[in-house]
């Protein structure tokens, strides 16, 4: 097998009017999210859980096994014996951090090449393929295969190294370009992000996360916090399959059909998520400031849906939060009322660790706590 010699963008030859359909669903489904999206009074707080999801679905796709509630055990200070299940999590931690650092990138600025390389260099930090290159793009050939084979054996083999600015470069006029349809431009930008392969390591999860970004700066969506991976990880084997056999017309157009509908079907249980998110906190909203009376309620409630896994201690360092005695004893009438639930009890000077249950149920889409 040789190396890859991706064609330059834009493709042609693509059917749009077998494409209207598709097109159609996925445009309407992802407005029907947006007007979910910006119904939510605090995104960022309301929806981190998805945040962190999508994170932890994006790199399970590359082979991780950390699942949401341990990625939140882990930040609220639960230690994870097993090295490879901790390197898991950083990573995990990392995709999330680098999804933060571009949406503020892209407020001040619009998307380039080397904000691409910032985020490689955010999500590769510490964490293994740290050594690969970080925030560089490739000047060695890589290569796709299955676990402990070597070239000859690859799947895939992208372009050779001393090409990849010429089609990155390529790549990126075409990230800008207008086209006919912005969804589908956004299914050829991701895939041919995958087939140039730029990064030695990191590339499947840098690439999905070009999609809410290229939604975002295309004002498809008010905030960059559209949760793709799930869809993609149901479906790795046809997903995967779709993109290594991209080669003429008939494959790009059954590409980008499969694209369009992950777009449309995806919005959709993003949207259902999302309200029942909405749903939760206006439930429980009303319910604490019943049981509690108090003006820290809201406050304290926001919290725990910005990290529904935590220490009681970390409230006590919190802006705006009342006194220990305080904080405690409203945590305490929480727990009585069965909001919130003991993972772990204090012991020596291992700190109790509490828990959201519902929204960290609501966010996995299956009891886990």
């Amino acid at each position: 097998m040789k190396p890859a010699v991706p064609r330059k963008l834009p493709r042609t030859g693509l059917d749009w009017e077998r494409l209207i359909p598709q097109i159609g669903a996925a445009n309407r489904a992802l407005a029907r999210y947006d007007g979910v999206l910006q119904g939510v009074p605090n995104p960022v707080i309301l929806l981190s859980p998805m945040t962190t999801q999508e994170a932890v679905l994006s790199s399970r796709i590359e082979g991780t096994r950390a699942t949401l509630d341990e990625v939140l055990k882990f930040e609220a200070g639960e230690e994870v014996p097993e090295e490879e299940r901790r390197l898991d999590i950083l990573e995990i931690i990392n995709y999330r951090r680098a999804l933060h650092v571009a949406e503020a990138a892209l407020q001040r600025r619009p998307f380039n090449l080397n904000l691409l390389r910032e985020l490689h260099g955010t999500l590769l930090d510490g964490v293994r393929g740290r050594d690969k290159a970080r925030g560089r793009f490739r000047t060695v050939q890589n290569y796709i295969a299955p676990p402990g084979a070597g070239l000859e054996q690859a799947l895939f083999i992208p372009p050779e190294p001393s090409r990849v600015m010429e089609h990155m470069d390529n790549w990126e006029k075409y990230y800008h370009a207008d086209e006919r349809d912005a969804l589908v431009q956004l299914a050829i930008v991701h895939a041919q992000f995958e087939i140039i392969h730029p990064f030695v390591d990191g590339n499947g999860r840098l690439g999905r996360m070009l999609v809410p970004l290229f939604l975002f700066e295309r004002t498809l969506l008010s905030r960059p916090m559209f949760y793709l991976s799930a869809y993609l990880e149901a479906h790795r084997d046809e997903y995967y399959a779709l993109l290594r056999a991209l080669d003429g017309p008939e494959t790009w157009n059954r590409w980008i059909a499969f694209f369009l509908l992950a777009l449309a079907e995806q919005a959709q249980a993003n949207s259902e998520k999302a309200r029942g998110i909405l749903e939760l906190y206006a439930r429980l909203k009303e319910q604490v400031l019943s049981l509690t009376h108090s003006q820290y309620a809201v406050p304290l409630l926001d919290h725990l849906f910005r990290q529904p896994i935590f220490r009681p201690s970390t409230l006590f360092e919190l802006k705006g939060m009342p006194s220990k005695p305080m904080v405690m004893e409203l945590l305490r009438k929480l727990r009585d009322a069965g909001i919130l639930g003991v993972l772990r009890e204090a012991r020596g000077r291992r700190g109790q660790i509490l828990v959201l249950t519902e929204l960290v149920d609501l966010s996995e889409g299956r009891e886990v706590v």
